[in-house]
């Protein structure tokens, strides 16, 4: 779904920041999950933003010269391999893969080290992840010595290493067209993921049962897998954030909370949303949610251009303090309740975060000590909360209520773009959509 001239056109960019010397951007190993059985293959983000390349065993190299017509862009990849096609797939090997996604050459990955030290002779510095891989921060040192050894016949070592990931990290965080084209696919398919999850909830079902019309949906309509592993928490569950298991049969009467969302072409969604498992809300239920959507509006209407990144979350804060004290959750005044952050008793994670290639995805939140500046192209979730868990003080009726709606928006030059818009919200129609469970359960 992207152009593959959009890759070229990201590492001109990246070298034109660079104007002097080798950028290395390596992609992820294979992992092993036991003996002989490797984890599903993703590539690293950084890689695959400047390539759209897949496969295993590749790295990026760019000479930055400061002339777009002397430098270079080069792939070292695994070679072709008709033997290993048979047991494991295809492979695109140098020739095609420079064809195929517009490098200047591309070697074989067994040539790395003997070219690499090649390219670094007479550079002044060279920028890659440093110190996000140990053996790659040897690797790379072992190529600058290499060079060293070279300074009788007159050939200059590197004088300078540099971090690659902040200026990267600057790039990834503005979306172009052809990206937000697939992270809304992406939001769509998440979507009816979810939608499907809520017609699937009845009492006495499983969590992992839910799960799993998550997964089929997800894969039913071309998503390559989860963006990170799903939550679905009933009841008491909710109350954990980063809960998990997926083991615990549904109750009628209680909540169900899921966290989930696919990848897409490498871009994720992030969607949360909660509802109850009989398909109608009690009042103190009611009551939560109702604070938390409120919360959640007030957030994403402060998602446009000039507000800084802390606007939208201040404006949810303020509206579940307001809540927290109507509901004799929190005592005092909303100022009072700010000051002492009383309110993360029940609140205790912020309104979002960046979007993208990652689920928590590139980008610094401040410049020079301030929130930055909201601008087109940036996208985040917007993701309010409450956790009650059982206390002497608090209401029992409000026990074990855990509550949290997640959507992903787009900054845009008029406002913002809610790109998981069609998961039903409201309480009414969330009780609408489940309907049909009810319905079967009479």
């Amino acid at each position: 779904m992207i152009p593959v001239q959009t890759y070229i056109d990201r590492r001109k960019q990246l070298l034109s920041h660079v104007q002097q010397g080798v950028v290395v951007i390596a992609t992820s190993p294979e992992k092993y999950r036991n003996r002989d059985t490797s984890y599903s293959y993703r590539y690293d983000s950084y890689f695959y933003y400047l390539t759209g390349f897949q496969e295993p065993e590749a790295v990026l190299l760019l000479v930055a010269t400061g002339d777009e017509n002397t430098s270079q862009q080069i792939l070292f990849c695994r070679e072709k391999d008709s033997e290993h096609e048979i047991w494991n797939g295809f492979r695109y090997g140098p020739d095609a893969a420079r064809e195929a996604f517009g490098f200047d050459a591309a070697y074989p990955i067994a040539r790395l080290d003997e070219l690499a030290g090649e390219l670094l002779a007479n550079q002044s510095v060279v920028f890659y992840a440093v110190g996000q891989d140990p053996s790659w921060d040897q690797r790379v040192i072992g190529w600058i010595n290499c060079v060293r050894e070279q300074i009788r016949k007159g050939i200059s070592a590197l004088a300078e290493i540099r971090d690659i990931r902040h200026l990267l990290d600057e790039m990834r965080l503005i979306k172009d067209d052809h990206e937000l084209a697939v992270m809304r696919e992406a939001a769509r398919i998440s979507a009816d993921a979810h939608k499907r999850a809520m017609r699937a909830t009845r009492p006495g079902k499983h969590e992992y049962e839910i799960e799993a019309e998550l997964l089929y949906e997800f894969r039913r309509q071309g998503a390559e897998s989860p963006a990170y592993t799903s939550i679905v928490a009933g009841g008491a569950n909710a109350c954990v954030l980063h809960y998990v298991q997926n083991d615990a049969q549904l109750k009628a009467g209680d909540l169900l909370l899921i966290d989930a969302a696919c990848e897409l072409h490498g871009y994720a969604a992030d969607i949360t949303r909660t509802f109850p498992i009989n398909g109608k809300f009690s009042t103190a239920q009611k009551d939560v949610y109702q604070l938390v959507l409120a919360a959640q509006k007030a957030a994403i209407d402060a998602v446009r251009p000039g507000n800084n990144w802390d606007t939208p979350h201040q404006a949810a804060l303020r509206v579940l303090i307001q809540g927290f004290i109507d509901l004799h959750l929190c005592e005092g005044s909303p100022d009072a309740v700010m000051e002492t952050e009383s309110y993360k008793r029940f609140y205790m994670h912020r309104t979002g975060h960046w979007l993208g290639l990652d689920v928590h995805d590139a980008g610094e939140y401040k410049q020079a000590s301030q929130w930055r500046t909201l601008v087109p192209g940036m996208t985040l979730t917007v993701e309010p909360g409450c956790y009650i868990r059982p206390a002497e003080d608090v209401p029992e009726h409000f026990w074990n209520i855990g509550i949290r709606i997640e959507d992903d928006v787009a900054v845009t030059p008029i406002g913002h773009e809610v790109l998981t818009w069609s998961v039903p919200k409201s309480v009414a129609e969330i009780e609408e959509w489940m309907q049909c469970v009810t319905t079967t359960e009479k």
